[in-house]
């Protein structure tokens, strides 16, 4: 009998669908040593995440410094090439694309940086920055380009006549929002806020997060919102995720993780949260963590929080715990779960 021929046809991408969908992801970087700088090992930044995005939503990612949040988010957009795993966006997989077929998808994604006062260029004028990725992708010319900046500049709250001047006139929070307007240029859906409000002064934080949350609803935007600030990410994502040592150890609907953590890593996390109303504050329990955070180059066998969770159990180091459902859209890994 002659092999019938199967033929597997791509489904098109739905706004139901995930917009952003990694999976077994890995970010390593390798260290050098020697004359010949042969490679001696790998810093794991990222090893091993699966995460999802829905169109439209804040997805927060949450962790100490160095756990690679900031290296997922740059992955994920390709700013950095993964070492293994597949990232899909809008249902095409673009986990080795370069070149043309990368720059179509450019247009679609955007980030805003951490820090206002290195991420803009000091020799451009505020008007060239924003005008730069209208440039690259031949949006505009001439009286139209220059247009779209004094539009943009308007959107994220600042003055046209600012298109004139240069970063080192300006404060902290007046460069994010200029950083903001360069991220917007390009018309993009999804956008990776790295830590976005981190440098800036508590009273300007709320300012932005507010002027983010606007141009989310105005534009249709989507969001990865990069933070350590528990208390911000509360305020301004849907559902939550927690890193830790390169892995996504919990993910849950904001309100769900806050109220019912369920690895032990988020929950000493939030226990650190202040609260206002000092007698509740005197009678919660503080979980201090032991020790430091292992090395990403060297890390822990099986899970890699066991050598400062509380809950350590001696299965812990045999077997790396999956992430498991606790609920609707709730999974955590870890095999001795908060109750």
């Amino acid at each position: 009998m002659p092999e019938t021929a199967h033929v597997q046809l791509k489904r098109a991408w739905t706004t139901s669908d995930p917009l952003v969908s990694v999976e077994g992801l890995k970010t390593w970087f390798p260290i050098s040593s020697g004359v010949l700088q042969r490679t001696v090992a790998h810093v794991r930044a990222v090893d091993g995440v699966d995460l999802e995005i829905k169109k439209g939503e804040t997805l927060g990612l949450v962790g100490e410094s160095g756990c690679g949040k900031s290296t997922l988010g740059r992955t994920i957009i390709r700013l950095l090439d993964p070492t293994a795993g597949t990232i899909h966006f809008k249902g095409e997989d673009i986990t080795h694309q370069h070149g043309t077929a990368m720059r179509m998808h450019r247009r679609d994604m955007a980030m805003i940086f951490q820090d206002p006062y290195a991420s803009l260029d000091p020799r451009q004028t505020v008007g060239d920055i924003i005008g730069e990725p209208l440039d690259i992708h031949r949006l505009a010319k001439g009286k139209e380009r220059q247009n779209r900046i004094y539009e943009l500049l308007q959107v994220v709250g600042m003055n046209p006549r600012f298109a004139d001047r240069y970063p080192h006139e300006f404060s902290g929070g007046q460069r994010q929002r200029i950083g903001i307007a360069r991220a917007l240029a390009v018309g993009p859906t999804f956008i990776v806020c790295d830590e976005p409000i981190s440098a800036l002064d508590v009273s300007i934080q709320a300012q932005i997060i507010n002027l983010l949350e606007r141009l989310q609803s105005k534009f249709d935007l989507t969001y990865l919102f990069i933070a350590h600030d528990l208390s911000v990410v509360k305020h301004i994502s849907n559902r939550v995720a927690v890193m830790y040592l390169g892995k996504i150890v919990e993910v849950a609907p904001g309100g769900q993780l806050y109220r019912r953590p369920r690895h032990p890593y988020t929950g000493s996390l939030l226990s650190a949260i202040p609260i206002p109303d000092p007698v509740i504050e005197r009678g919660r329990e503080r979980v201090i963590l032991q020790g430091d955070v292992a090395s990403p180059v060297n890390p822990p066998s099986g899970c890699r929080f066991r050598t400062r969770c509380p809950r350590a159990r001696p299965h812990c180091a045999e077997e790396e715990p999956p992430l498991e459902s606790f609920g609707a859209e709730h999974m955590a890994a870890c095999f001795y779960p908060l109750d």
